[in-house]
């Protein structure tokens, strides 16, 4: 290779780089400004915002399926029963993950649900240990032991097992962790996903609907508008997030995901005027400190394999 053929090579690699960053960090980051929009429908049960947002995503992902040439595997997916026994159980995590996300947003636990997707990526080294056999190295041991003692000092200081940041880090976890072996790819899976959860969400709306008692078309246009939004905040982030994950190592996707609880930290510290207690403090001390253990350990192993 000649060195101009090199400098051609490098910068187109570059290029792939940056991109990917680019899209990787805007998936982030509006994951993590999100609950600013979940926010401006608090009125509503958040039950009724996740139908909404589970029939609306189905919608707006069929077509992309169809324009992007998918309709084969989606409808392959359908067909293996293995493999839809596997989404239907990812479907119900990603369900109960956004529900209680939603919930806690509209009632003021934004701390507990970023704490959530703080742990969320030690929850993933537990779960490959205890499922996929995989051994922790010392320092991943060492961030869990942090995490897990900052879970506990929460808890007796508080008196209050932190449910909320448990349930949607393990419930993330589980997801990710089936995902991992499904043989589906991103968009396809999360279509079907959103397929077997519209269904019953559609029949309960309807049943709103007739009883007067759904939001739809009864509020306002702006509810409207955004109920039928809600399809955006989920599907773009997730193409995004995609896109990027494609063209980056792991430790890198892994390191921009911090983006996300620590928007929603910004938000729910100094927007929404959360209460922020000592006890909250050390534990996210705790936390943070472990998620630097674990990012420096996974970059020097990712380093070490290229």
């Amino acid at each position: 290779m000649t060195s101009n053929e090199f400098q051609i090579s490098n910068h187109t690699l570059d290029s792939h780089t940056v991109l990917g960053v680019v899209y990787a960090a805007s998936a982030f980051l509006i994951w993590g400004i999100s609950p600013i929009y979940w926010k401006a429908l608090r009125a509503l049960p958040a039950f009724e915002i996740i139908l909404h947002r589970m029939v609306w995503s189905f919608f707006f992902l069929l077509p992309l399926i169809i324009m992007m040439r998918r309709w084969q595997e989606f409808v392959g997916a359908l067909k293996n029963h293995r493999t839809l026994l596997m989404l239907l159980f990812t479907a119900l995590m990603v369900g109960t993950n956004w529900l209680l996300y939603i919930w806690a947003v509209n009632h003021d636990r934004l701390l507990q649900a970023s704490l959530g997707y703080y742990i969320n990526p030690l929850v993933n080294v537990v779960l490959g240990m205890l499922f996929l056999k995989e051994r922790l190295r010392t320092l991943q041991i060492l961030a869990v032991l942090l995490a897990a003692v900052g879970v506990i000092y929460l808890t007796f200081s508080y008196g209050q097992f932190p449910w909320i940041a448990l349930t949607l880090g393990v419930t993330f976890g589980l997801y990710g962790l089936i995902r991992k072996i499904a043989p589906v790819g991103s968009l396809v899976g999360l279509t079907v996903e959103t397929l077997l959860l519209s269904i019953p969400a559609l029949f309960y709306l309807f049943y709103l609907d007739s009883h007067g008692r759904g939001a739809i078309f009864r509020v306002n246009l702006k509810t409207d508008l955004m109920l039928m939004g809600c399809a955006l905040v989920t599907a773009i982030p997730l193409l995004f997030f995609t896109l990027g994950a494609r063209r980056l190592y792991l430790s890198t996707v892994g390191l921009l995901q911090y983006i996300a609880p620590s928007c929603m930290f910004i938000l729910a510290v100094f927007l929404f005027r959360e209460p922020f207690s000592s006890a909250q403090v050390v534990t996210f001390i705790l936390i943070w400190t472990a998620l630097a253990i674990y990012s420096t350990d996974s970059m020097r192993y990712y380093r070490g394999k290229i």
